[in-house]
């Protein structure tokens, strides 16, 4: 009996999966690339799949990737969805800050808590986005950005949901 315990079969010593570490900035690349898929609308109300994605992996493990990790995912978010080039790369960069500003104030965090953060931070993001668009001569008013505000929070749950489960595999559990 304790020598089956000692065999290296199963779960026992088999280590990480390889590239654990690119699974997050895979999903968050592959979310960006949501954006390339052929919907047309008359008004875009779609969320920003790649920056739910971002949030989501950095609430659930503040360790998944390092803080300048969002520079080069913002830009490939650019590239991909067509915003202006940077405007990703700053915003992603400034919301990675934040973030570890309230990790530090913070000594703990519930569902709630986090999904309260994650409207606030989107809230941010949109309003940095609408601004931008207005200073290159798109002027919009801001009621019409109100949905995006809402279905990006509301879809946040599902994007927390699929990086924790991306999060199970990865860790091979």
């Amino acid at each position: 009996m304790v020598r089956s315990a000692l065999q290296t079969r199963g779960r026992l010593n088999r280590g990480p999966r390889p590239g654990v570490t690119l699974i997050p900035a895979a999903s968050v690349v592959a979310a960006s690339a949501l954006a390339l898929l052929p919907v047309v609308t008359q008004q875009a109300v779609f969320p920003d799949s790649a920056f739910l994605m971002l949030i989501a992996w950095r609430l659930l493990r503040a360790d998944a990737w390092p803080a300048w990790w969002a520079a080069p995912l913002g830009f490939v978010n650019d590239l991909l969805t067509g915003m202006p080039i940077g405007l990703s790369v700053t915003l992603w960069t400034a919301i990675m800050l934040v973030m570890d500003l309230v990790d530090r104030r913070t000594l703990w965090r519930d569902y709630w808590i986090e999904w309260a953060l994650a409207a606030v931070l989107i809230l941010m993001a949109e309003t940095a986005e609408w601004k931008v668009a207005a200073w290159s001569g798109a002027p919009v008013p801001f009621i019409q950005v109100l949905p995006t505000v809402l279905i990006s929070i509301l879809a946040f749950p599902i994007f927390a949901f699929l990086a924790s489960r991306l999060d199970r595999w990865r860790l091979g559990q």
